[in-house]
């Protein structure tokens, strides 16, 4: 078997997806400073062919068309939500698609308390201040200027208790705040009418997937279920949220600061409304780590390789009869 990988891999347990299949690795990502190599799915296809390889496993090339016209033993997408595929192509072909659910659920819960930490204690601030000389400025001191909170006693209500949702929450509790959870599908959450858990959070974090029933979920209408002064935080998708309502309500003062890692068009366009939103954080898609990622994706896939040679179900693997 002949593995294509577009997506970096390592760590310790490389040698062993090695030592059960050919892995050819071309990532798409290399040094820091190194510009990213997507592919599209022409050229996808043209270089599994060239290679003979039967297996792929990407991160952000487009699996679609032609790639799925060739007889794939599987495809791997290094995602938790594997947007890079086309799925009823995929379904259609009989070709198994695999996610890497959870793969950076703590390096996605790590930066939202960083952002939060940031919103409620003025830290980009500061820096700018200690930077320009202006420590003392007008006369005043910091604590003057900069009246941040004690996040012990407050309350986060976190959206969605997944992977990340979970990691967030123990998280969150270390900090000594009280945590509430809305997720109609999480048997353990706090909440499952998100309505009725606004009032009591002083921070809404939103760690949800994307669906039909949770795009736009943070409306204008939600927003003033919040508590005055209260923080959003989104290091999931910007799709969550209603936009000009956020930035209505930190306009307002009714929001006291928001973080957003994700935004509808990235990198932000010159002109884009955010940019003048003086009580907003923005942190530019990089709530993943890395390195944490690349180690982990290495292991789920060759546990699944594992099981294909032994003909045994594979796990995550996702198509339209069995959704995930």
């Amino acid at each position: 078997m002949r593995i294509l990988a577009t997506a970096p891999l390592r760590g310790p347990g490389l040698a062993a997806l090695r030592s059960m299949a050919e892995v050819i690795e071309e990532p798409w990502i290399t040094g820091p400073t190194e510009p990213i190599r997507l592919l599209s799915s022409k050229d996808l296809a043209a270089r599994l062919e060239d290679l003979g390889a039967d297996v792929v496993i990407c991160e952000a090339d487009s699996v679609k068309g032609p790639v799925l016209d060739l007889p794939l033993v599987a495809v791997g997408s290094t995602r938790g939500d594997p947007t890079n595929v086309d799925l009823p192509a995929a379904t259609a072909a009989g070709v198994p698609v695999l996610r890497a659910p959870a793969r950076n659920a703590d390096a996605v819960a790590e930066l939202a308390v960083g952002l939060l930490v940031a919103c409620t204690r003025s830290i980009v601030a500061g820096d700018r201040d200690v930077r320009k000389g202006d420590v003392f400025a007008g006369g005043t001191i910091p604590a003057q200027r900069y009246r941040g909170w004690q996040l012990a006693g407050r309350t986060v209500g976190i959206v969605g208790h997944g992977a990340v949702g979970r990691a967030a929450s123990w998280r969150f509790e270390g900090l000594g705040m009280r945590v509430l959870t809305c997720d109609p599908y999480a048997p353990d959450a706090t909440h499952t009418d998100l309505d009725a858990m606004l009032p009591h959070c002083d921070v809404l974090s939103l760690h949800a997937a994307v669906t039909p029933d949770t795009i736009g979920l943070v409306s204008a209408e939600r927003l003033a279920r919040l508590p005055q002064g209260a923080v959003l935080l989104n290091t999931a998708r910007a799709a969550l949220h209603d936009l000009d309502a956020v930035t209505a309500a930190l306009a307002s003062g009714h929001l006291a600061a928001a973080a957003l890692d994700v935004a509808s068009v990235e990198p932000l366009p010159a002109g884009n409304p955010l940019w003048d939103v003086p009580n907003l954080y923005l942190s530019g898609h990089c709530s993943s780590s890395p390195g944490a990622l690349f180690r982990n994706l290495h292991e789920l896939f060759r546990a699944n390789l594992a099981r294909y040679l032994a003909g045994e179900p594979l796990l995550n693997q996702v198509d339209l009869g069995r959704g995930y």
